[in-house]
Parts: C-alpha cells; structure tokens; sequence
C-alpha cells in the first residue's frame, strides 16, 4: 500500500469511529487531495467533498475568503489557507475542512517563489491549525509532496483531538 493510501485511510478511519466528516479546498492541487481521499473504500462514510478553487476570484466567491485579504496577500499565503478551510467546512456542513494553496511552478506567482505551500484545517470549534512547509522539486513533485503534508496534518490534527477528547 502507498504511503499517500495508507495515510489516507487512517484518516478516514479515525474520522469514521468519531462520525466527523472533512471537505476540502484546494487550489495548486487541483483535486489531487480529494483524490486520496477517496482512494481507500469506504471513503463516502467520511468524505463529503471539495471546491477546487484554482482561480483567485473563486476562493472569494465560492469559500467567503475576505476580497480584501486577497488584495492585500494575494492568494499564496497562511491566513488565505485557512480562510479557505474554513469556508469549506462551512460550505459543506462537515466537521473539518482542509485547505492547500501554493505555488507549485514553474514561475512565482503573487511574488511568492515556487514551492511555497500554505495547508489549514479548520476545525468544529472554530480552531484552525497550520502547516507552510517549503517544497522542492519539479511541478509535480511539489504537487504531490502538497498532498503527503495536507492528509499529514490533518491525521496529526484528528490524533491530537483523539488524546484531548479521550485523556
């Protein structure tokens, strides 16, 4: 089993025994997320769905990502990604959301270099939580290195709330 499967599959297995549910945002992915996460069978009992919000105006538009954030960061940067987390939780009415955005190449964009990754998950309470690793690679190798770290964070994210509702 791939580590992407394998990842995913905890996931969704953690998410099944508590009955939550994530939703997914993504914008240099493009789907790739979703894709995982519907890889393991089973996945229709934890996964609701995803906007790929590849174009700056749909973040706004589809997600409620502020016009005014996006004016003054551009669509690569922290508070971005967890606006989108957070619209998309919303948006499908799941317990989680998890969002990427980034630049995978092969220019910069917004003045922000190639393998610049902001991840967010968004949770019930309200609570967002980060991840801005800084890639390598070629285009796709950034692309899928986005993945491993969005399905990472979230399985850390659903442990740690597994300890904090169980201790």
């Amino acid at each position: 089993m791939s580590r992407r499967l394998l990842a995913a599959t905890e996931v969704l297995a953690l998410l099944v025994r508590r009955g939550e549910t994530v939703a997914v945002a993504e914008s240099l992915t493009a789907g790739l997320i979703c894709a995982s996460l519907t890889g393991p069978p089973g996945a229709s009992a934890a996964f609701l769905g995803g906007v790929v919000s590849y174009a700056t105006e749909l973040k706004h538009r589809l997600l409620n990502v502020p016009a005014d954030l996006l004016a003054r960061e551009g669509a690569v940067h922290p508070e971005v990604a967890a606006a989108m987390a957070d619209g998309v939780r919303l948006l499908a009415g799941s317990t989680y959301g998890l969002a990427a955005t980034g630049v995978a190449g092969p220019d910069p964009q917004d003045g922000k270099s190639v393998g610049t990754v902001h991840l967010a998950v968004s949770g019930p309470d309200g609570r967002v939580w980060h991840r801005d690793p800084r890639l390598a690679g070629t285009r796709d190798q950034i692309r899928e290195s986005t993945v491993n770290e969005a399905v990472d964070l979230l399985r850390g994210v659903l442990e740690t709330n597994v300890r904090e509702h169980s201790g």
